[in-house]
């Protein structure tokens, strides 16, 4: 694999030793960043998160981030919250996100058992993320908002309902799911995010 300067947005809300790991066995070194300039400079960025919208909005407006994202021209990847975030609006704290994908984050019914957390299927899969994943395959998901299937719905799951697990719309690409922690399937992904 080409080497290639990937950057990993650090706003103190995201998994990101476990992505740097994740990248460092496919032999990728990643720098983990907040500055503007190493992360348009990147080929690659991506963008994780674990933790409550609100909280972590703030934190990307603190830092100039909340601009900075959208502008952004390179392969982009929102990972869990980093997906959600990448929407117009979460239920979560009623956040308003980037607005990358015109759609909302929605809770999932009190009612239902949440966070939904374990391994679930993907099906119905499209685009470069995908190229050599099998349907059905499993990912890992920790997650208690979920984001509708909708035109930018790249790979679907079902927990209470089917649901967006991938979304894409031009150079920024997402999952809900965490692909560091999925196994061969994940580092698939991420390998496939690598070679866009």
């Amino acid at each position: 694999m080409k080497k290639q300067n990937i950057v990993i947005i650090d706003y103190e809300a995201g998994n990101l030793q476990s992505v740097k790991y994740a990248l460092e066995r496919l032999g990728v070194n990643a720098e983990v960043s907040n500055c503007e300039k190493t992360i348009r400079q990147a080929d690659k960025v991506i963008f994780p998160g674990v933790g409550e919208a609100a909280w972590a909005m703030k934190k990307l407006r603190e830092t100039g981030l909340d601009q900075l994202i959208p502008q952004l021209k390179q392969p982009v990847l929102g990972i869990c919250l980093g997906m959600q975030l990448m929407c117009a609006r979460s239920e979560e704290g009623d956040t308003k996100g980037l607005g990358l994908f015109p759609v909302d984050a929605l809770k999932f019914p009190a009612e239902d058992k949440v966070p939904h957390m374990g391994w679930n299927q993907i099906k119905q899969l499209k685009g470069k993320l995908f190229e050599g994943i099998k349907a059905e395959s499993y990912v890992y998901f920790v997650h208690s908002y979920y984001v509708p299937l909708n035109a930018y719905t790249r790979a679907e799951t079902d927990y209470i309902k089917a649901f967006s697990a991938s979304l894409q719309k031009d150079n920024f690409y997402a999952c809900q799911f965490h692909p560091e922690k999925s196994g061969d399937i994940g580092q698939a992904i991420l390998k496939n995010f690598i070679k866009l």
